[in-house]
């Protein structure tokens, strides 16, 4: 009869018995689990598309533009509506009469502004507005493709709305030292937008 052989350790160690594999020595990571640089590309992927994500919290200024645009278009609606009795009743002396006409087209440029604005933001960070898609006709002027062409359509709707809110103060009569200043305003800024509007386009041009 054959004695079975034990190690040092107690293990047997007899014929048919397999040795025990010694146990692997890891890196420090657990089974299974990815490397480091996989890990990190997996974070960065999950925070581009929540930054892709948040592109859409523009639509909260688009609405609320178009919304601005809305209310703008109904107050001048209603200031026309409301003060047509009282042109027709005193049509003297013309020149405030005629200066509301000119509110109304100074609110109404406000208005379209805002379109303007709400096209924009939609256009640039949302998707861009696809007439054979929606059946619907879009001007030419109105199509944005970078913020330099949206700050170019507002500010030349600014240069109209000051140019008009001038025009109406004179028709109301007003002369003095502060129109005198308020006409430099007003000239000062229709001439910063005009030379930004021509030089901006030029350094786009040539970019």
């Amino acid at each position: 009869m054959r004695e079975e052989q034990t190690d040092r350790a107690g293990h047997d160690t007899g014929p048919g018995t397999v040795p025990a594999e010694p146990a692997a020595r890891g890196d420090g990571n657990a089974a299974g689990a990815p490397p480091p640089g996989r890990a990190l590309d997996r974070l960065e992927d999950g925070f581009e598309r929540f930054l892709v994500l948040a592109r859409l919290l523009v639509l909260v200024p688009v609405i609320i533009l178009v919304l601005a645009a809305a209310a703008a278009f109904v107050y001048a609606t209603v200031v026309f509506a409301v003060s047509i009795p009282g042109i027709i009743e005193h049509p003297q002396p013309p020149g405030p009469k005629l200066a509301l006409f000119v509110l109304e087209i100074d609110v109404f440029l406000i208005g379209a502004t805002l379109i303007i604005a709400a096209f924009g933001f939609y256009e640039l960070f949302i998707s861009k507005i696809d007439p054979a898609r929606s059946r619907l006709r879009l001007p030419g002027w109105l199509k944005i493709r970078d913020l330099n062409d949206l700050k170019a359509r507002v500010a030349s709707m600014l240069i109209l709305v000051a140019a008009v809110t001038f025009v109406k103060v004179i028709l109301e009569g007003r002369f003095g030292v502060n129109t005198l200043y308020l006409g430099a305003a007003v000239a000062l800024v229709v001439v910063a937008l005009t030379a930004f509007l021509r030089f901006g386009s030029r350094e786009r041009g040539g970019a």
